[in-house]
């Protein structure tokens, strides 16, 4: 029986609700490219060509569900979608199943927990997990994984609006409540050209509500957006307040 190189793997399988008949699957779905680069006796490749096939079962498996279950137009079930697969859910999704434990990272990165880096490392490693189930039980198996998981959190993105992004949803507020307009000013842009990080402050006419950062202006306004929101309690559906 093939198992991962430090921890049985049948508590993982527990908690993915699928029992593998190829556990070569779920190990190459843990597997990050960087962990090969230190352990080149490893039997199994890293885990990209099954998040490329997993990122492809799950688009069409959330379109299927979205498509006939809902009457919407096509850009609002994009955006619902689009709430579902993102990297911050999916990675949000690996920290409910508590199983970075069992990624095969490199030192270096096995370091990183925490990081915006690691947030991706998890949302990937949820679609090669979807790839390995889909190859090693079906459709069916799929669509258990992704039903029980994913779109388990559809009710609580449309009851909250987190379809809608937070540049978005601040200036519709502070338009339908206060007839303003945000705007946004670059505060401070340092560090070398390969890792910028802006600093962006948003304002209400001459007031600024919130500031963010990012490693672009598009990502800084984004989390000032966010912050802004929290400071005027406004994170509930637009038009309710």
């Amino acid at each position: 029986m093939i198992e991962h190189p430090t921890m049985s793997l049948e508590a993982l399988e527990e908690r993915l609700g699928h029992t593998f008949k190829d556990r070569g699957l779920i190990l190459s779905a843990l597997t990050h490219r960087s962990y090969l680069n230190e352990h080149g006796d490893f039997p199994y490749t890293h885990n990209e060509r099954l998040e490329f096939l997993g990122d492809a079962v799950l688009e069409l498996i959330v379109t299927e569900h979205l498509y006939k279950n809902y009457a919407n137009p096509e850009g609002e079930l994009t955006n619902w979608r689009a709430a579902l697969v993102n990297a911050k859910t999916l990675a949000g999704i690996a920290t409910q199943l508590n199983f970075e434990e069992f990624l095969l990272l490199s030192k270096g990165e096995a370091r990183d927990a925490g990081t915006k880096a690691r947030m991706y490392i998890l949302a990937n490693a949820i679609e090669a997990i979807i790839g390995s189930i889909y190859l090693d039980g079906g459709t069916v198996a799929a669509e258990k994984f992704i039903h029980h998981f994913i779109l388990s959190h559809l009710e609580n993105i449309l009851r909250n609006e987190l379809y809608v992004d937070p540049k978005s949803k601040f200036q519709e507020t502070a338009q339908e409540l206060l007839g303003i307009t945000p705007a946004y000013k670059v505060l401070e842009e340092k560090g070398p050209d390969h890792a910028k990080e802006f600093t962006v402050g948003v304002f209400l006419e001459k007031t600024m509500v919130a500031v963010g950062r990012g490693s672009s202006k598009q990502e800084a306004q984004v989390a000032a957006a966010q912050e802004a929101l929290e400071a005027k309690g406004w994170n509930t559906p637009i038009g309710t307040k």
